[in-house]
């Protein structure tokens, strides 16, 4: 084992320790065998909350808009802040719903049991350099620790799966989407499915197998108020540096691991050359640099990168880069409120897809394709997509799983898509990535 490798085994297990003792507590992982990045790790003995359209600080009435709340504790560095070459130096941590995001482009909401939002306010920060296994305390507080609800005593039952669509009802789906885009009511939907998994064990436990079998640069563990999300993303949704650069990497396109080299080789060649996947990529691109053009610096926007394949542990994947230049005036929640779901987890043109999906998913998405991270006091801000992420809340584990349907699509090809970013996943929590007939 080598110091790094030895140093990144002993900031897993500080974090362990962290979860085990406090109640709000993230880790921004950036996965177990990362040689570059940085992964953070904190808690907050106060958590912001948005739900039934009001903004809540634990139990002080914020009014109805969360964004001026953030906004209102972005001016200073909190007090006790060490100096730090990391970008992320305290503020707010936490998830934003893709139903809350629907209230920026004025789409048809359904609703469902869990808050629009949750963000922790951190009191404690360190930060852990993959690269050179550095350790740096940002924030610290003598305050006792806030401890977590008891985990139930009971002996553990076998988990049990339901999805919102059966694989009749998902064909069923993607034909009215395909129609809708015949129609020339939208250019692609990104259509979605949720599996249910009651008595799903313990939630840091799960995650633990997750980043070890399914690790990415966008992971992370966040639990707070009655919520824990466990994620191995592998998607960044927005990065605003302190000097107005912005960055979003939008995945469309994807492609299954092969069992040897030269089946792998050959499916990410598959990949990079599919008429569908790259048609699918290209309008989610030109998406975001309509939105993100719309609070950026005239002329700013630039498609960095277009089509590359990045390959993960279980699927290769599309990926391109967007940058841009944020306009003088705008910070980084006019960024949010803009780019706000991201057009990788709705498809194009924006309004119109939410709309149709609405009639189509029969239900809300809640935390999956939201995104969830970091918005600093200094005005720099990360978030990653809620995708590949198991959400555990009133005693279940949600899954969201989905792809983009155009009018290329092969619907049993799209179902199977579903299945395998669903695999590790349930996989995760001891269960086949399986789906019922149902019948048509």
């Amino acid at each position: 084992m080598t110091a790094t490798s030895a140093a990144a085994s002993a900031f897993a297990a500080r974090a362990r320790r962290l979860i085990e003792t406090e109640a709000n507590v993230f880790w921004l992982d950036a996965g177990p065998r990362a040689t570059r990045g940085v992964s953070y790790l904190g808690t907050g003995s106060r958590v912001l909350t948005v739900a039934a359209g009001r903004v809540t600080l634990d139990d002080e009435d914020r009014g109805t808009d969360a964004l001026d709340a953030i906004r209102a504790g972005m001016t200073t560095i909190p007090a006790g802040t060490a100096p730090s070459p990391f970008r992320f130096r305290g503020g707010w941590v936490g998830w934003f719903s893709y139903e809350y995001g629907g209230e920026f482009v004025g789409a048809p909401r359904a609703e469902g049991d869990l808050p629009d939002a949750v963000l922790i306010e951190c009191d404690r920060l360190w930060a852990f350099d993959h690269a050179d296994g550095t350790l740096v305390t940002i924030l610290s507080s003598d305050r006792p620790a806030v401890p977590p609800p008891r985990s139930s005593s009971e002996p553990p039952v076998r988990p049990a799966v339901t999805w919102r669509h059966d694989r009749s009802s998902y064909l069923d789906a993607i034909a009215e989407s395909q129609k809708a885009i015949a129609r020339g009511d939208a250019y692609q939907l990104c259509l979605t499915n949720e599996a249910r998994v009651t008595d799903p064990g313990d939630p840091f436990e799960t995650y633990l197998r997750l980043r070890e079998t399914n690790p990415a640069p966008f992971g992370g563990f966040v639990r707070a108020g009655g919520v824990t999300i466990a994620s191995c993303s592998p998607e960044q949704f927005l990065r605003l540096d302190v000097d107005g650069t912005v960055t979003t990497r939008p995945i469309k396109g994807t492609r299954p691991r092969g069992g040897d080299a030269a089946t792998d080789d050959g499916l990410a060649a598959e990949l990079a050359s599919d008429e569908k996947e790259r048609a699918e990529n290209l309008m989610i691109v030109d998406l975001m640099r309509n939105d993100i053009g719309r609070v950026a610096r005239l002329g700013s926007v630039d498609v960095a990168s277009l089509f590359a394949v990045e390959s993960f542990s279980s699927v290769h994947q599309l990926v391109s880069t967007v940058t841009a230049e944020l306009a003088e005036g705008n910070d980084a929640l006019d960024l949010l409120a803009a780019a706000f779901p991201a057009g990788s987890m709705t498809g194009a043109p924006k309004h119109r897809a939410m709309s149709i999906l609405h009639d189509l998913e029969n239900g809300p998405r809640g935390a999956y394709s939201g995104a969830f991270g970091w918005i600093g006091t200094d005005g720099a801000l990360e978030l990653a997509m809620i995708i590949r992420t198991i959400v555990f809340a009133h005693g279940e584990a949600r899954i969201g799983t989905g792809g983009g349907i155009t009018a290329l699509s092969r619907p049993n090809h799209e179902v199977a898509e579903t299945l395998l970013k669903a695999a590790p996943l349930l996989a995760a929590l001891g269960l086949p990535a399986e789906l019922a007939e149902g019948s048509r």
